[in-house]
């Protein structure tokens, strides 16, 4: 007769020991595909001294220019311009109205909004000049904005104020807030005193 043995013991220790093998396995292979997915996640395409063309209604409206640009492939794909950026403006004659300029930038590619910052500058040919710490630029309704403080430089002015609205042409803008306004000598801060050249010529003859 065959007798036939049960270790019950033996068996559920080399189970739980396969179990363990391909539970680890499992997880090596999911932290693989976890490294890998994340990696991929945040790739990154560097591109340097960046020219760009912006049109809208199929003509030709703004010039971007930047030293380097950087864009990161996640869910939601956005581009960085972390060294500074330069925009011109065009008219319909192709001629530059207004210009910007950032030490930062980041462009979101499905919102198609720009998100400037640090000493933010946009001017027209009038001389009209908004400096902001933040900034927002919306291409679809081409337009700027922002909740930050603000302050329009002008030649016999500066208005200061929080939040604002302007085209991204600026030809137009509106502060939501004012705050103050200082006006601007003719000839402007600073700079040496006047000379009064009446005494001036008293003192060449003196002499």
């Amino acid at each position: 007769m065959t007798k036939v043995y049960h270790d019950t013991g033996h068996f559920n220790f080399f189970a739980a020991l396969l179990l363990c093998c391909l539970f680890f396995c499992s997880c090596e292979n999911s932290e693989k595909e976890i490294q890998e997915l994340s990696t991929k996640r945040i790739a990154v395409e560097e591109a340097k001294s960046i020219e760009s063309y912006l049109s809208q209604g199929g003509k030709m409206r703004a010039r971007l220019t930047a030293p380097i640009m950087n864009r990161y492939q996640t869910d939601s794909p956005y581009i960085e311009f972390p060294k500074s950026l330069h925009v011109d403006f065009f008219n319909d004659s192709l001629v530059v109205e207004s210009q910007l300029n950032a030490k930062y930038g980041r462009y979101r590619e499905t919102e198609q909004k720009v998100f400037l910052r640090d000493s933010v500058t946009v001017f027209n040919s009038r001389k009209d000049t908004l400096r902001s710490e933040e900034l927002w630029w919306d291409q679809n309704q081409q337009k700027f904005y922002t909740d930050k403080p603000v302050e329009i430089h002008q030649p016999d002015k500066i208005i200061f104020g929080k939040g604002l609205e302007a085209d991204q042409s600026f030809n137009w803008w509106i502060i939501k807030q004012v705050t103050g306004e200082l006006l601007v000598p003719r000839g402007g801060f600073g700079g040496p005193p006047p000379v009064d050249s009446t005494q001036r010529r008293d003192t060449l003859i003196a002499q």
